[in-house]
């Protein structure tokens, strides 16, 4: 039997009238649309995309102090930063950092607060060096702005 696709209901005041249907999945589509965006990039998000875009993880306690002048001057230019000040090994920091999939860990020990620097790694155990923070910042910065 074939469907009628010129429906009609009686309205209340006796007319017939064609019915419309509204249908508004906002926050579904919003839902499946973040699902895509993850699972097509494996959960390694670009960095202009990745909510932490950065964590500095200071080497011993000496560092916390130079690790949030760190954070604060790449949060004054809108990077999204973190700090990980937890009693634990850099190894270990590190290696969790790497299974998140934040895009870069900046490692901060005394050589690097003694001379304005950090200590970069790149998503993928990349091994960028120690690079001045301006240098890393505008390199960053660049990145996002690429959406690369």
């Amino acid at each position: 039997m074939a469907e009628r696709l010129d429906a009609e209901y009686v309205s209340d005041e006796g007319s017939r009238r064609h019915p419309v249907m509204l249908h508004r999945a906002i926050v579904g589509s919003l839902e499946r649309f973040i699902g895509i965006l993850i699972e097509q990039h494996a959960g390694a998000l670009p960095a202009w995309l990745a909510p932490e875009q950065a964590v500095v993880c200071p080497i011993t306690d000496q560092q916390h102090e130079y690790a949030r002048e760190v954070a604060k001057t790449l949060q004054k230019q809108g990077v999204r930063v973190s700090v990980d000040a937890r009693n634990e090994k850099i190894n270990y920091k590190i290696r969790e950092h790497s299974m998140q999939k934040v895009p870069y860990i900046l490692v901060v020990g005394d050589k690097e607060k003694a001379s304005g620097a950090v200590a970069v790694r790149a998503r993928g155990s990349v091994d960028l060096g120690v690079m001045p923070l301006e240098d890393f910042s505008s390199k960053l910065l660049g990145d996002i702005a690429r959406k690369a």
